[in-house]
């Protein structure tokens, strides 16, 4: 019975560890020190600003963000805009129907980001830094994610980056040769170049710059509380320790004046 438990456990791990191989299955993604990581990590603001102009200029002809409020621009720990910088953002980028109108309207941080759907659209990105893991190994076992964490920013940065060039046509479409995407090949051709979004700080706007801050900015808005969790994480930790040791005197000082003592049975 226990070798029987034995084998299928070393099947189970086995299968395990093959789909963990596969599921990550691609090039190599690059680590990149974003300022969010560990535990004390926090966004950069202006580095979110560069990213969301990226988005803009770049990602939002084919991309939506669905899930993102635009009146979040302006939440502490986030891209930080005045409710004025906002509202302006939203009315001269983006536009909803208005059923009471019957018209288009301008957007207003009371709506969301668009939602861009329809025949050779991409998936939409509200989400999509903590839908993709950058980081698996070795042998799937998931060890570099405890290092490194998932790496859902660093794997769209490296994939906006590992367009190598190559291009064929399976069934009518155009694929593009991408050494970090699984398979080597998607329908998505390359959109960054160097100085292709000029920057209003004048930040370098070379093209694994530009990749980084648009990363950087989806994983914002995949997890815009991630400070404010970091912070109660924290305290909690903190709250936990202090219980610890107040549980640890209280059952010492209980217990001192019996230590030692032989009681009858």
């Amino acid at each position: 019975m226990i070798k029987q438990l034995t084998a299928s456990a070393i099947v189970a791990l086995g299968l395990a560890t093959g789909a963990a191989q596969a599921a990550g299955a691609g090039g190599e993604v690059h680590d990149t020190a974003f300022s969010f990581e560990g535990p004390f990590g926090k966004f950069d603001k202006e580095q979110l600003r560069r990213g969301l102009k990226v988005y803009t200029e770049v990602c939002s002809a084919c991309h939506g963000l669905r899930y993102v409020p635009l009146r979040t621009l302006s939440d502490k720990g986030g891209p930080e805009y005045t409710e004025d910088e906002v509202r302006a953002y939203a009315a001269e980028n983006f536009t909803i129907y208005d059923p009471e109108l019957d018209d288009d309207r301008a957007r207003t941080p009371a709506d969301f980001f668009p939602t861009v759907s329809g025949e050779g659209m991409g998936p939409d990105l509200s989400l999509m830094a903590k839908a993709r893991a950058g980081f698996h190994g070795p042998a799937g076992t998931g060890i570099n994610q405890l290092v490194k964490g998932m790496g859902g920013a660093e794997y769209i940065a490296s994939f906006l980056t590992a367009f190598n060039g190559k291009e064929q046509e399976v069934a009518g479409q155009y694929l593009n040769g991408n050494d970090v995407f699984p398979g080597g090949w998607t329908s998505m051709p390359p959109q960054l170049e160097d100085g292709s979004v000029d920057y209003d700080d004048g930040h370098n706007n070379s093209a694994h710059h530009l990749a980084e801050d648009v990363s950087a900015f989806l994983m914002w808005t995949a997890e815009p509380k991630m400070m404010a969790r970091k912070q109660a994480g924290f305290i909690s930790v903190l709250m936990l320790v202090l219980l610890t040791s107040l549980l640890y005197l209280t059952n010492k000082k209980l217990w001192a004046p019996h230590k030692g003592k032989k009681f009858d049975a």
